[in-house]
């Protein structure tokens, strides 16, 4: 079993929720919350739609890697950008 491709999906994770900081400043968690959350998102990114059949699972040919960086890093946005956007409504009450 090669943990090459779940170690992409989490880097990629890490960079998609960095990346999702810098686009919507105001619901930014800093450079480490937002770190935390695109690798927990990028390794859950990766699970999910792995199971689902849109990412490859397994592989190190160019298909698996480009698959694990794309669903590591959508899965880290997406919930970064969750967990900012819910941070954001509590913090306005």
């Amino acid at each position: 079993m090669s943990y090459l491709p779940l170690i992409i999906s989490l880097l990629s994770g890490a960079a998609g929720g960095n990346l999702a900081g810098k686009l919507m400043p105001k619901s930014s968690l800093g450079t480490m919350g937002n770190s935390i959350l695109g690798i927990l998102g990028g390794g859950l990114g990766s699970q999910v739609l792995g199971m689902l059949g849109a990412a490859p699972a397994e592989g190190m040919d160019l298909m698996g890697i480009i698959g694990s960086i794309a669903s590591g890093g959508v899965g880290g946005g997406v919930l970064m950008a969750i967990i900012g956007v819910i941070k954001g409504m509590m913090g306005n009450k």
